[in-house]
């Protein structure tokens, strides 16, 4: 077995330190799952690097999620870049079908 450094496993460790995570207050030994209960409030917990500790409380999952991923609640600065496609043939295209002469049908 392939044994991983000290030095390596501590910067991994130490790189998760600050991690935050909700946790829904429920009663009882039931299901814990978020999208259980997603009315219950959180309790927002910190992992400081041994253990989970209190950071925080929120009203429900809405609120604990705008906690846990503030990113996501900003709107872009530019918005949705379109992607138009290019020319050329690639393998996923269809062929273009040959049009009809425009003339309107058969001249004599």
């Amino acid at each position: 077995m392939d044994d991983e450094p000290l030095k390596d496993w501590a910067k991994r460790r130490d790189a998760k330190i600050g991690r935050l995570r909700a946790v829904p207050v429920v009663s009882g030994d039931g299901p814990r799952a978020s999208h259980l209960h997603p009315d219950a409030p959180r309790a927002i917990e910190r992992w400081n690097g041994h253990t989970w500790e209190p950071y925080g409380f929120a009203v429900s999952l809405a609120e604990a999620q705008a906690i846990l991923y503030p990113e996501a609640n900003e709107p872009s600065p530019s918005g949705p870049v379109p992607k138009p496609l290019g020319s050329g043939t690639g393998k996923h295209r269809k062929p273009q079908a040959p049009r009809p002469d425009s003339g309107g049908g058969a001249q004599r």
